[in-house]
């Protein structure tokens, strides 16, 4: 990737940007523009760790006080401070060396209008982007730290219109495969019990159309999850079909290393997950033709 990632969205989706950057570990902003609104999505190493438009976000004193994190006196306190001293300081910095907000707290409430942005902006189906490499600001109050996986996959979990699925999907007679991981990159992300069953399905044999009727989801919400999974880069489009010994070595490999991965990042497991690991252990590929 280099300084001429810029084109118009609807020959790439903005997801499929967000994956590009991510899978390129690359640090830099990605300006987006439609009409008349303009997005700013700040990536370092490929994460996202900022987001501002003008249009959808506040003032980091406006957005605490509209959460009732901080009272109005408090902020003019803090504001007041920083004025008077001629502060390099940062507000949010001042605000928690006053005792008015926990850091903790102001980390979440900068995630949440973060992650609210970029859920807006995947229903976006045209306007343009660019991306600026090696540029990001420096005089944000604070930054945070969002894996694109998670933020695509909650992104797709909001939206239910059948155009989104169709655009995420290809052919429904299209094989889908797990997509294999890079080296040089850690996956991050969060599933439901749902999409790990749902994951465990495609196993580099079975299309799009067979997975959605094997699984005991409702067709539209299996199709819709199905494209969340392929726009967050956890499944891809089979090259052909493989041996049946071949790809149940691969599936089981490859979708146990998921699971493994993500279980050793978190300080407790669910019986959901441990119950989904065992079964990818001891499960054996389903042939598509048994399932029409």
């Amino acid at each position: 990737m280099d300084q001429d990632l810029q084109g118009k969205i609807g020959r790439f989706t903005l997801p499929e940007i967000f994956q590009l950057i991510a899978n390129s570990q690359k640090t830099g902003t990605l300006g987006i523009q439609k009409d008349d609104d303009i997005v700013m999505i700040y990536f370092k190493k490929g994460k996202i760790i900022y987001g501002y438009g003008p249009r959808k976000t506040y003032h980091l004193g406006e957005l605490l006080r509209e959460k009732e994190e901080i009272t109005l006196d408090q902020l003019n306190d803090a504001v007041n401070t920083q004025a008077k001293t001629q502060s390099s300081k940062r507000l949010g910095q001042i605000l928690i060396e006053k005792g008015y907000i926990q850091k903790r707290n102001l980390e979440q409430v900068v995630k949440n209008q973060v992650e609210e942005l970029i859920y807006s902006l995947l229903s976006w189906e045209s306007g343009s982007f660019k991306f600026y490499e090696n540029q990001y600001p420096t005089e944000e109050e604070i930054t945070v730290n969002i894996s694109v996986e998670n933020a695509i996959l909650e992104g797709f979990r909001r939206i239910d219109e059948l155009n989104h699925i169709k655009e995420a999907l290809p052919d429904l007679k299209t094989i889908l495969a797990i997509a294999p991981t890079s080296s040089e990159r850690r996956t991050d992300f969060s599933l439901h019990s749902d999409e790990w069953n749902l994951l465990a399905l495609v196993d580099s044999r079975r299309t799009i159309e067979e997975i959605a009727g094997v699984s005991k989801l409702p067709r539209i919400e299996a199709l819709q999850k199905l494209g969340a999974l392929k726009l967050a880069g956890l499944v891809t489009v089979a090259d052909k079909k493989t041996p049946e010994k071949d790809n149940l070595t691969a599936m089981i490999e490859r979708v146990t290393g998921l699971l493994e991965e993500y279980l050793a990042d978190k300080s407790k497991n669910t019986s959901t997950e441990r119950t989904t690991l065992q079964f990818l252990r001891n499960s054996t590929p389903v042939n598509p033709k048994e399932t029409t």
